[in-house]
């Protein structure tokens, strides 16, 4: 292998030369990314899981350049409003997480199971992290030395200046930039892409290509013909509209996530400004309403304020890594952002792809693990997803009465899952046992199920032996005041950064 052409920019696009540049650019591969000036970035999600931490420091990147590049933002977690209906219930907080949850969460898990026996006992999840601690004073996750308990968080930004960064970066490596639209893509007799024409008709060819070019998905979808499996019968949203908004003094380290009468509307914090979006099904709401909802939402009802309105393909492809060809981003399928898992996609696809491809002494040999490996990604994170609309107690339109009857394509492994929650037995264990720890770890089960109320609530409840309410939440509540105390306003921690650049 000699020759590696990525067709699409964007973040996907020059996050995979990132990664392939560090992989093998010094090993004598050639990486060239071949981003087309006619066709603009889509950049739905402005926010990202705790991964992306991970992904700048393996390239030693450090927060104090890139972010204030991209007008970034802690973000410790994500509050849902109004998923449910229970009393109560109608707010909650989900977390990423601390070492400190060490010490809290036994109480919490202990509490949900109490709970969901019958006890009547404190369960609701924001009293016991200190993810949701933070993100309620607006402070940053970031422990000072004196304070070693390191606190797992992601970011927010804006994806446009992310992906200009990240160019910014693959180039400083040797990755070659074509600024150039592709107009053909030209086969080998096995099937194999052989090159690709541009616009001035230059043929460029290469030995393996990255299909990055989006929902069009030109490469693997198109060339190569690869099946799409659509989400659409488990996900029912499939359109978009985004806008900005003034944001204040204070800026918030979470995402919040507010439910809609066809959807949900997002909330993101940018050091410079709130990008917001209502994400809806397009089957029970037109553009024009989901606009106007949105504005009234953000008081923005008579402002004069652009909005962007966007169509979303949800699925996956049955594989992202065909022939010689690897696709990653919107080119490989998505899954709605309510938990800012795009950017996690992408990350997990380049990444595995890198060891798989190396390991395999650059052939096909281990093609199909990898596609099994990614596509049990989708799927996992496609089931958390869904989980939210199960377990929403909303009934107040046609869009959450569907959501609530739809039981087409749900997983067996999810229905497993639900079971178990409602017949009260070891969560924890369920678990593990259906291994589902590796897309969403015990805790995000125990703070969805719980936080939206799906619990024994009023009459339902006996008194709690003292065997079953052995936890002090009141002492919880002083643990995690007094461990707040040792962290810094999200405004200031940024601004220090914009002083000294």
């Amino acid at each position: 292998m000699k020759n590696i052409v990525i067709v699409g920019g964007g973040t996907a696009g020059w996050m995979s030369a990132l990664v392939m540049a560090r992989e093998w650019i010094q090993q004598g591969v050639s990486i060239r990314v071949i981003e087309s000036p006619d066709i603009g970035i889509i950049g739905v999600g402005e926010g990202s899981t705790p991964a992306l931490k991970l992904f700048f420091d393996r390239l030693h990147i450090a927060e104090s350049e890139w972010m204030p590049a991209c007008n970034a933002t802690y973000k410790c977690g994500i509050r849902f409003d109004g998923w449910s209906t229970h009393a109560g219930f109608e707010s909650y907080f989900h977390p990423f997480s601390a070492a400190l949850d060490r010490q809290t969460l036994p109480m919490f898990m202990h509490n949900a199971q109490m709970r969901l026996r019958g006890a009547d006992v404190y369960a609701q999840p924001d009293r016991f992290f200190i993810a949701a601690r933070l993100a309620q004073q607006c402070l940053a996750p970031v422990a000072p030395e004196h304070f070693p308990f390191d606190v797992h968080y992601g970011y927010h930004f804006d994806s446009t200046l992310l992906g200009q960064f990240l160019r910014k970066k693959a180039l400083a490596l040797g990755v070659i930039h074509e600024s150039a639209h592709v107009v053909a893509v030209q086969q080998r007799e096995n099937g194999d892409i052989a090159s690709v024409q541009l616009a001035d008709e230059r043929i460029i060819a290469a030995d393996f290509f990255v299909d990055c070019t989006g929902f069009s998905s030109l490469l693997l979808q198109q060339t190569l013909q690869v099946p799409f499996i659509s989400y659409a019968n488990n996900l029912l949203n499939n359109a978009a509209v985004a806008m900005p908004s003034v944001i204040g003094e204070k800026i918030p380290s979470q995402t919040l996530a507010t439910a809609m009468s066809c959807g949900w509307a997002w909330q993101i914090p940018l050091t410079n400004r709130y990008g917001n979006g209502y994400v809806y099904s397009a089957d029970f709401c037109s553009a024009d309403q989901a606009e106007t909802e949105l504005r009234a939402h953000l008081g923005l009802l008579d402002a004069d304020v652009p909005v962007r309105h966007l169509k979303m393909k949800i699925g996956r492809v049955e594989q992202h890594w065909a022939h010689n060809c690897l696709a990653v981003g919107l080119a490989q399928g998505f899954i709605e952002p309510l938990e800012a898992t795009a950017l996690f996609l992408v990350q997990q696809t380049v990444a595995i792809f890198a060891e798989y491809f190396a390991r395999g002494e650059f052939t096909n040999q281990l093609q199909a693990e990898f596609n099994q490996r990614i596509n049990n990604h989708f799927d996992g994170v496609r089931d958390y997803i869904v989980t939210h609309y199960k377990t929403s107690s909303r009934r107040d339109t046609d869009y959450w009465r569907a959501n609530t009857a739809n039981q087409q394509d749900v997983s067996p492994v999810m229905l497993e899952l639900y079971r178990s929650w409602y017949a009260g037995k070891d969560l924890a264990a369920e678990i593990d046992r259906l291994q589902l720890g590796h897309y969403y770890p015990a805790p995000s089960w125990y703070s969805i199920f719980t936080g939206m109320g799906i619990v024994p609530k009023g009459e339902q409840l006996r008194r709690a032996t003292a065997e079953e309410a052995c936890f002090d939440i009141a002492a919880v509540d002083e643990f995690l005041r007094r461990c707040s105390l040792n962290f810094n306003d999200h405004r200031a921690q940024l601004m220090r950064w914009q002083l000294s650049g």
